[in-house]
């Protein structure tokens, strides 16, 4: 449980998600048993339906970890979507290699490793969707280089940004973690009021953010 929703509320709606493809599930076995944060199952439906909605050609991620969200990402586009994804922590991208290497989506899909403080200022492309999921401290900063990167008609999506709860109620704080929430506050503060762009928090999986830029 994310401490966002009642378990029962959680279970049910997990409950009726359709099962995924095999080399999705048995990354899903592997996230479980080794302790990999992967997205959430009602996470991933939402960003299905954006995506077959918007229909992007050019997607950027920050946070590929074992390319899990890639592939959801992968699976819900056209054949000539492209997927930029950054990580920095090697082990990870080489699981990722693997995990895509077994599917369909291997052209599609480009990693590039690094960490996204370096990597985000060296962009010069533009994207219709962006997904954050990367440190979470670290947001704000990635936003303010992917909302430049961002098309007009295009989202960013946030994923973790109410942190088990710990951003919507102090009392759920733990000691370590008040640098984090206090800047993911800022960070959900910031987007809700920067001009051109309109954003809402949804209160699924470990809480998600939408951003939308203004035509």
């Amino acid at each position: 449980m994310t401490n966002i929703n009642e378990e029962y509320i959680e279970d049910y709606i997990r409950s009726i998600i359709p099962s995924n493809k095999e080399y999705l599930v048995e990354i899903e076995k592997y996230a479980h048993e080794n302790h990999v944060p992967i997205i959430e199952p009602e996470v991933a439906q939402l960003i299905k339906v954006l995506l077959k909605k918007n229909k992007p050609k050019k997607i950027l991620e920050v946070g590929t970890a074992i390319g899990y969200s890639a592939l959801i990402m992968a699976e819900s586009t056209s054949e000539d979507t492209i997927i930029t994804t950054i990580e920095r922590n090697e082990e990870m991208i080489s699981l990722a290699n693997e995990n895509i290497k077994k599917t369909p989506f291997k052209d599609r899909i480009n990693i590039i490793l690094g960490d996204a403080q370096d990597i985000l200022p060296q962009l010069s492309d533009t994207y219709d969707f962006i997904f954050l999921d990367g440190a979470k401290g670290q947001y704000l900063e990635f936003f303010k280089y992917c909302s430049k990167y961002l098309n007009p008609g295009g989202i960013i999506m946030s994923d973790n940004v109410l942190f088990k709860g710990m951003v919507a109620s102090d009392e759920l704080v733990i000691r370590r973690k008040k640098t984090i929430v206090k800047r993911l506050r800022e960070f959900l503060e910031y987007i809700n009021n920067i001009e051109g762009f309109v954003s809402c928090v949804i209160p699924i999986g470990d809480g998600v953010a939408l951003t939308y830029k203004e035509d």
